[in-house]
């Protein structure tokens, strides 16, 4: 039996366009990984559909911009006028108990978290091309297509964004899903026994 205090802990930093199913994918590896998931701060309004302290931790301006003060984030940014941010602490502590921390977060934000947690393990989920991206952001009927366009060139951005970056150690285009899913599992799984040893 392996003695789990031998154990290292790995950040796995997941990134993606909007629209792209990362947040399935994320759901699904935490799942097969059994791996703790980073809940988000953000001064974002709360909608009917987000629980506090499940969705993301929903705090005020000024209490964000303590967290900032106080170097407790990991990486933050603003977004649409709204912050989001990663507390530092309960990332810190599932590393130190040796279980998979995951990220979900935009290249910005992996990039910082790269310069605070250079062991940091980062995916990138790409679209299988860019008229599937803006087909699915249309099918989710969620915004108008103003902002639908928006998120579409930001997407396009954030993709050569992430491919200059360095801080990806994984590009998994999501094709077919369970594809995707099995190969940053797989390659997960396979950097966790490196690492261990």
């Amino acid at each position: 039996m392996t003695d789990t205090n031998k154990q290292t802990g790995l950040l796995l930093v997941i990134s993606g366009p909007s629209g792209v199913g990362k947040t399935t994918i994320t759901r699904e590896v935490i799942k097969r990984l059994d791996a703790q998931f980073s809940i988000s701060m953000t001064t974002r309004p709360q909608t009917q559909s987000d629980t506090d302290g499940l969705d993301y931790m929903f705090v005020t301006e000024d209490i964000f911009k303590q967290h900032i003060e106080n170097n407790d984030l990991l990486e933050w940014a603003e977004v649409f006028g709204n912050h989001y941010g990663t507390p530092r602490k309960p990332v810190d502590e599932a590393l130190a108990s040796g279980r998979i921390m995951i990220l979900e977060i935009d290249v910005q934000g992996a990039i910082d978290v790269k310069k605070n947690m250079p062991d940091a393990y980062g995916v990138f989920i790409l679209p299988p091309h860019e008229d599937v991206l803006l087909k699915r952001l249309r099918d989710r009927a969620r915004e108008d297509e103003a902002i639908i366009q928006k998120r579409f060139n930001k997407a396009k951005l954030e993709i050569t964004m992430a491919k200059e970056s360095n801080v990806y150690d994984l590009f998994v285009v999501n094709d077919v899903l369970e594809d995707a899913i099995t190969k940053i599992v797989t390659a997960v799984k396979a950097e966790q026994t490196k690492r261990n040893a």
